[in-house]
């Protein structure tokens, strides 16, 4: 066998016995795929890819399709010594140190989104704002809680955080202060409509590292009809005299559109190319999965169309990368990343592990979606994270704990899917994501073939955020 590229870290340690049973078949455990290259092998342990004979793969299909066998008889059968020590042992993630927290500066927002998952920032509560002293407080238990001289990042969320522009300003001189006191160099992540900003705004954005995320729903159009102003005004207009002042005024290191696919959302590659024309340096699409009105929410039956749109959209980021011109579709170039590096993860981002987010109350909770819900309280910041719920989150949700998630091949890519969504819907999109990561392979062959430069200049050139995203 002919290795095409072995990615991934050299395996961990295991303990004599695993927390739990390792998922059961070589189905969960390996997949063949075709490219214009030939034929591979996934090994979803370590995520490693492999070049195959034809004849090898033909026969490998053949011996999974008809055998309950090991994965050591396997190996043996097809001549392949791929397995060994497993880099994901079934043993749950100990909380780590904090790394990033986001901060619920205001849960209230001046645009009605009925696709939006905070109901307008409330979570089903009333507006309030997030005091000063509340803010401070979070900055200072994210330092005292990260390790030693590490980097960490404080997000704004809402809500649309920039109605609380004073306390934003405020508390990034703060952190930035704190930060050289505790020898941590702090970073900014804020996600807003862009409706509302100024040029101090921008200064601020361009004089610190920050990532901000703009959502975007399309032309004048497509964002006008999900995103409703006051009075009737144009939200896109808006949002577009933001893109003129960030111009004008300062750029952040890195500006991304995300667009949250709903039914009434328009053709995605059309509202793609019209987010890289405004200029941004990313984006990307995240589809309704939970909504406060559910004629906002993709149906397990929609996200047949949504792949197929999506795919599209891979296939021109795949034919524009491929020919060397710069193409930031988001959700290609994240998994072209991870592909490229070995992500192998049992949870499907930081949430409750590293990253944890703060009330306007004070309260801690697994992630920014979660906020003011009891299943995923996480301690407060005055007496700081409540080790003991981080663990039975970590614990409970390892995703070879999950069914059906521990038989699929796809679970160390997609780490079983979005807390906030899982436990309002269950996970409608599973067929979804298995179909995006069969097409992820198929192009990360074909791209670092035909441009393996891409991935020496995004590995300089990751952007900033306040938790880790899925594939």
């Amino acid at each position: 066998m002919t290795v095409l590229l072995q990615i991934g870290r050299r395996p961990p340690d295991v303990p004599a016995q695993a927390a739990s049973p390792l998922p059961a078949g070589p189905g969960a455990q390996v997949r063949t795929f075709r490219s214009a290259h030939g034929a591979h092998l996934f090994v979803a342990d370590g995520s490693r890819l492999y070049d195959l004979p034809e004849a090898t793969a033909v026969r490998l299909e053949e011996w999974l399709s008809a055998s309950e066998g090991s994965l050591d008889e396997l190996g043996r059968t097809l001549d392949l010594p791929l397995w060994g020590a497993p880099r994901i042992d079934g043993t749950p993630l100990a909380p780590p140190p904090l790394s990033s927290i986001s901060l619920n500066v205001m849960q209230a927002c001046n645009l009605s989104c009925g696709h939006c998952y905070a109901d307008e920032g409330r979570f089903g509560g009333s507006a309030r704002a997030m005091p000063r002293a509340t803010a401070y407080a979070a900055v200072d238990r994210l330092l005292a809680e990260a390790a030693p001289g590490s980097d960490v990042v404080v997000g704004f969320m809402g809500g649309e955080p920039l109605l609380a522009r004073d306390l934003v300003h405020e508390v990034v001189r703060y952190a930035v202060r704190a930060g050289a006191t505790t020898g941590h160099r702090v970073r900014f992540a804020l996600t807003t409509n862009l409706t509302t900003v100024r040029p101090d705004d921008a200064a601020l954005f361009a004089e610190h590292p920050f990532t901000v995320t703009v959502s975007l729903d399309g032309d004048r159009t497509g964002h006008d009809a999900l995103r409703r102003a006051p009075g009737g005004a144009s939200a896109y207009d808006r949002l577009r005299a933001g893109l003129d002042t960030l111009a004008r005024h300062g750029r952040p290191r890195h500006l991304s559109a995300r667009v949250s696919v709903t039914p009434y959302t328009g053709r995605l590659l059309d509202i793609l190319e019209h987010g890289i024309a405004l200029g941004f340096d990313e984006v990307g699409f995240g589809a309704v999965v939970s909504a406060p009105d559910p004629a906002y929410e993709i149906t397990t039956e929609a996200f047949a169309g949504f792949l197929e749109q999506m795919t599209a959209c891979g296939e021109r980021a795949l034919a524009e990368l491929s020919a060397g011109r710069a193409y930031p579709f988001g959700n290609f170039q994240t998994a072209m990343e991870q592909l490229h590096r070995g992500a192998h993860r049992p949870y499907p981002c930081g949430a409750g592990a590293g990253y944890l987010s703060a009330s306007a109350e004070g309260g801690l909770y697994a992630c920014h979606r979660l906020v003011d819900d009891p299943a995923f309280a996480m301690g407060s910041l005055a007496a700081g994270p409540d080790t003991a719920a981080r663990q039975r989150h970590l614990a409970e949700r390892h995703v070879d704990r999950q069914e059906p998630c521990r038989s699929c091949w796809a679970r160390y890519l997609c780490g079983g899917g979005c807390y906030h969504e899982v436990s309002r819907r269950g996970r409608p999109g599973c067929d979804y994501i298995r179909g995006w990561l069969s097409f992820c392979l198929r192009a990360y062959v074909e791209l670092v073939q035909a441009a393996p430069e891409f991935f020496e200049q995004r590995s300089a050139a990751a952007p900033l955020t306040s938790s880790a995203s899925t594939v």
